[in-house]
């Protein structure tokens, strides 16, 4: 992807891997090219770099369906020769090869089908994130090389960066990015937990939406409609409301919320019940995704039935600007566990960032799309440089439920010709 997209920046993708119990054994069969086995104790192919490309057929030049992550152990279900690898290209998965140059073969398990290669936190995270200080910092690839030698990476303030392991040395305390570079710890100052996340939506009737988000500071409640019936009782930001009812007049539009209880509805975001787009098979409950810029919030429906809404933060450029949100119908083309987000090769930048291992990445419109976002707490409000910004638990759901799914042990996924990505509808 151009490095010219606003939203992000996209790294060399970490993991694609199909993830199942079984394997080919020690035996031919046709799915064995003619002079190629497998000995009986070899069950599966271990990953010796990272990102090694998963490709859609045993050639060099077949489509990417991905990447596998390092150490991983996948599963072996046929050998082929094909162009472009000395050695056999392996079947990993439907439509899934890695060649065999790339591998050890070993009498490991695959993967077991069950497991997710981050586990699941209470604030979805995959990582524990922190935020380079205001003096900055530098990283290196060897540990005994910090604050000794020329860093292999300046590191600005306010740079983000993830930290897998973190070690002490000579009395110092060091901590290692997902990408393999330490980076001294007292430079560095933690993401704070953020455990906000959007509603299931019940079964309801008529044509409101049942749930609103405050994006005020503090709303007052009224006893009915108007600003002249204050009560004692207030919301907070981002606090869920029903809505019951709607009433517009000469001050406004107001939402009753209980008996005897009303709020502006300028206060709140309140999620419009949208039609699906042409593009969607409503009949058979397909899922889809509407994401409201005038209200901020993202509806999760299957079908014509709304399941799971939340408040988002959309581009803060208009539609069709370079900071804006592009509107219309598209598919998600990409998912991605994480991926690295900057703007260093803008020339014009008034300030330069870089996000790395920015959480449940699906991209659906070139360089635009569904993500986490931890460094700020603005939903409901335009922020973002083009993406959509969800809150990290918000973004996980999304990233779980919509196709193509992601096999256990997977983290990075194309559509197919048998799995299209899920429709983005903005507008």
């Amino acid at each position: 992807m151009s490095r010219a997209s606003p939203c992000l920046q996209v790294a060399a993708l970490a993991g694609l891997l199909w993830a199942s119990s079984a394997a080919a054994g020690g035996y031919s069969s046709p799915w064995l090219d003619a002079g190629l086995d497998l000995a009986p104790n070899l069950q599966s192919a271990r990953v010796l770099l990272a990102d090694e490309p998963v490709l859609s057929g045993p050639w060099a030049s077949a489509a990417r369906r991905g990447s596998a992550a390092r150490d991983v152990h996948l599963p072996i279900f046929a050998l082929r020769r094909g162009a472009g690898c000395k050695a056999a290209w392996l079947e990993v998965g439907p439509s899934a090869w890695v060649c065999g140059d790339g591998v050890d073969l070993t009498s490991s398990s695959p993967i077991d089908p069950g497991r997710r290669l981050v586990e699941e936190s209470s604030d979805g995270l995959p990582y524990r994130y922190f935020f380079v200080g205001p003096e900055g910092s530098a990283a290196y690839k060897r540990i005994e090389s910090v604050d000794l030698g020329e860093p292999d990476m300046t590191l600005q303030p306010g740079f983000a960066v993830a930290i897998v392991a973190e070690r002490n040395l000579d009395g110092a305390h060091y901590g290692r990015t997902e990408h393999g570079l330490w980076v001294p710890m007292r430079d560095l100052g933690p993401v704070r937990p953020f455990v906000f996340h959007g509603e299931e939506i019940p079964a309801f009737h008529g044509p409101l939406m049942p749930l609103a988000w405050v994006v005020a500071a503090r709303t007052p409640v009224l006893g009915r409609p108007g600003a002249g019936a204050l009560t004692s009782a207030t919301k907070l930001r981002l606090e869920v409301v029903p809505v019951l009812e709607q009433s517009d007049g000469p001050a406004g539009r107001f939402l009753r919320i209980g008996e005897g209880a009303w709020v502006a509805a300028k206060d709140v975001r309140h999620p419009v019940l949208a039609d699906p787009p042409p593009e969607v098979d409503a009949s058979s409950g397909e899922r889809w995704i509407d994401v409201d810029l005038e209200t901020q919030t993202l509806v999760a429906y299957e079908g014509t039935r709304p399941v799971f809404a939340t408040v988002v933060s959309t581009g803060k450029g208009k539609p069709g600007t370079p900071l804006g949100t592009p509107r219309g119908t598209h598919r998600l083309w990409i998912k991605l566990l994480t991926s690295d987000m900057d703007n260093l090769e803008d020339e014009n930048a008034a300030r330069y960032y870089r996000i790395e291992d920015v959480p449940w990445v699906q991209y659906f419109s070139k360089g635009v799309g569904l993500h986490g976002a931890f460094w700020h707490r603005s939903f409901g409000q335009v922020r973002s440089h083009g993406c959509v910004n969800l809150s990290p638990l918000d973004a996980e759901r999304l990233f779980w439920w919509t196709a193509p799914h992601v096999p256990a042990g997977w983290t990075a996924a194309f559509p197919t010709a048998h799995e299209q990505g899920t429709v983005i509808r903005v507008r």
